[in-house]
């Protein structure tokens, strides 16, 4: 399949700490974007909770620097509009009924993690905010971790996988349109589209938060984002910010 080219530049590199914190550098020397920042090889790559992000040779590491004047609750939403993204790059090569999203920014095939999206902002002395929108996508090599088992598209395609480059072209088109479903339609469109690729909706799951673990069962996305969480006596609980695990850990 060929993929389709966006107009955002790239900016491609061979070797950086972090694509996130190349984007931020430049969100506080002054640039707005949008620019798609991408390395061949991250030596300090980050995950979510500071957690270390290994680009392994041949996969995708990239970062979208851009700007906006939503306040930064709405904002938080474009994690959802680039997991609609992330997984449109993997349906591209992927049955898509194989492909699901799991809360907050996990892309998953057949409950294996392929992808996962690292979002950061901060205020611009203009007004507004930057937002650094990082993607890490396992093309050719899948990170060990135990607790989160890992996949990639090489071992789940009998072809082989893309170039990063050509990889993140395909990304950036498909961000670039659900960027204009989200700016026209609201993030309705965009919960209702991630609803329906979402991986363990009416399941049990447990959800690590800061100060305590809890298990219920996940109802869906609140009006912002939250993940509902249906508790044992009944309780609803709204998960903001958290890791969430389905089935046994």
């Amino acid at each position: 399949m060929v993929l389709a080219r966006t107009a955002v530049p790239i900016l491609a590199l061979d070797e950086i700490d972090s694509t996130n914190s190349e984007a931020r550098r430049r969100a506080d020397a002054g640039e707005i974007g949008p620019l798609w920042i991408t390395a061949l090889r991250q030596t300090a790559g980050r995950g979510r909770r500071g957690r270390n992000w290994e680009t392994g040779e041949g996969n995708l590491a990239a970062t979208l620097l851009m700007t906006t004047e939503r306040e930064p609750r709405d904002a938080a939403q474009v994690s959802f509009v680039t997991a609609l993204a992330v997984s449109d790059l993997a349906r591209a090569f992927l049955p898509a009924e194989r492909v699901k999203v799991k809360w907050p920014n996990d892309i998953l095939v057949d409950g294996l993690k392929l992808a996962g999206i690292l979002v950061e902002s901060g205020q611009r002395r203009g007004g507004g905010l930057w937002l650094a929108i990082g993607v890490g996508f396992n093309l050719a090599k899948a990170p060990q971790n135990p607790e989160r088992p890992a996949t990639t598209l090489a071992a789940e395609t009998q072809t082989p996988p893309p170039e990063p480059r050509a990889a993140l072209e395909g990304l950036a088109a498909a961000f670039a349109d659900w960027l204009e479903v989200w700016d026209d339609k609201g993030f309705a469109a965009i919960a209702a589209a991630w609803t329906a690729r979402a991986h363990g909706l009416g399941q049990t799951c447990t959800a690590r938060l800061p100060a305590e673990t809890i298990e219920g069962i996940a109802e869906g996305l609140d009006t912002d984002g939250a993940l509902r969480l249906r508790l044992a006596d009944g309780a609803l609980r709204r998960i903001t910010a958290g890791d969430v695990f389905f089935g046994s850990l």
